[in-house]
């Protein structure tokens, strides 16, 4: 599937905008975001099972969850026909099995739209509408934006990894607070998504 945006003019803006990122993008190379092609409520299935947990217990669990939804993988109806005790045998905390459950039923009633429907909203109203799932906040949304929607302008201030990263490409001895990183995150408008890619990457290099 394919980003809403040009990567090669994100990444060229990003390093124009800052030395410490032009650096990044030497070292790294070109942006490497490639949206997933995967309904809404998959995506944010996923994103619920994966919470607090390691990538690897993650990935267990919700192998066991679509593994016991079978051919109901993608339908909302059957997480909801299944008993909580089979979620709770796959892994799953009570939260989580309620959050799944919100999330199914939200689905259902349409207040989380279906790939088309989300694609047609802005990203400010798609944080309005999903974050009233339970268990779904705004960094939640924001990740689905980047890595599943493919928009240009989200930035995570929340987001641990993004701060560290800011600072670490740009040679700060403490890490911007998240009020601090709103206006800094102004100088790569209108791509800011890819920023915060190479802030992650900025930690790996």
């Amino acid at each position: 599937m394919p980003l809403a945006y040009d990567p090669a003019a994100a990444t060229a803006h990003i390093a124009a905008a800052s030395a410490g990122f032009a650096a990044i993008v030497a070292r790294v190379g070109p942006l490497g975001i490639t949206p997933r092609d995967e309904p809404p409520y998959g995506a944010l299935r996923r994103a619920i099972v994966s919470q607090q947990l390691s990538v690897r217990a993650a990935d267990t669990i919700h192998h066991r969850v679509l593994v016991r939804l079978g051919d109901g993988a993608d339908d909302p109806a059957a997480l909801l026909a299944v008993p909580d005790d089979d979620l709770r045998a796959c892994g799953l905390s009570r939260a989580k099995t309620a959050a799944l459950r919100d999330l199914a039923a939200r689905t259902l009633d349409g207040t989380v739209p279906d790939a088309d429907g989300l694609a047609a909203l802005s990203d400010d109203a798609v944080v309005e509408r999903l974050t009233v799932v339970r268990g779904v906040g705004r960094w939640t949304v924001e990740m689905l934006l980047i890595f599943r929607l493919g928009r240009p302008d989200v930035w995570p201030v929340d987001d641990l990894g993004v701060r560290k990263g800011y600072a670490a490409a740009h040679g700060l001895d403490t890490l911007p607070t998240t009020r601090e990183l709103v206006p800094l995150g102004e100088a790569y408008r209108p791509y800011r998504s890819a920023a915060a890619w190479y802030c992650w990457r900025a930690l790996d290099a």
